[in-house]
């Protein structure tokens, strides 16, 4: 696939596009519930519903709206675990799963000179943690975090303030999300998007390729 959207030379108008990109499950799989699921005693019956509760709260923390100390004392005390704050970081950050496709093409429009942008719903503990723990983020130029902004996707204030503190252009803005929600409110912002699928990474691919038809 061919990805020569940024032309260059001194008789070619240079134009690059912008691609915000998702991390859970775009650059990132994970599964939060199978790593905490160790955490919590044999013997308590109700791990699923313990489970359920702290997927609902965290939506607190990816929004800012509670601290890390104190959502990880909660979360302890609801999943009845013996295990140390330290030892919930650490399963709360091994959740993770590099995906080598989507790594890849970073690379590429990396090296080609478009300007790539993260666009996550995401945590304290995770961020900026994962930078450390995964190479390739050093290839973003920004970066729009929910809880450092205090809003989620897909409200459209996350939008805005991306939209506000990037400059976007929509038409020349691709976005990469795995969730039908996310992906709506980016269409409604105009930009040209893909719902993540990584068993159809070809998928994206042929967006890229219409998306640059478009553009002729």
């Amino acid at each position: 696939m061919d990805f020569v959207l940024c032309e260059r030379g001194e008789m070619a108008q240079r134009w690059c596009m912008t691609i915000l990109f998702d991390i859970g499950n775009v650059l990132l799989r994970f599964d939060y519930k199978e790593a905490l699921h160790a955490l919590i005693p044999a013997d308590l019956g109700d791990a699923a519903a313990r489970l359920q509760l702290l997927d609902e709260k965290r939506e607190d923390l990816e929004s800012g709206r509670i601290a890390a100390d104190d959502f990880i004392q909660w979360a302890l005390q609801t999943l009845g675990t013996q295990a140390s704050a330290e030892q919930f970081i650490a399963a709360w950050r091994s959740i993770f799963t590099p995906i080598p496709e989507t790594w890849a093409l970073v690379e590429k429009l990396h090296q080609l000179g478009h300007r790539l942008i993260l666009f996550s719903n995401i945590n304290a503990i995770h961020h900026p943690w994962i930078f450390d723990a995964y190479p390739g983020f050093e290839k973003f130029h920004g970066a729009v975090m929910s809880y450092e902004i205090g809003v989620m996707k897909p409200h459209d204030g996350f939008y805005q303030w991306a939209v506000r503190e990037y400059e976007l252009v929509p038409e020349e803005t691709f976005y990469i999300d795995d969730l039908p929600a996310n992906i709506e409110t980016g269409r409604k912002w105009g930009f040209f998007c893909h719902q993540y699928d990584f068993l159809r990474h070809d998928a994206l691919l042929e967006d890229f390729a219409k998306y640059r038809a478009s553009m002729r």
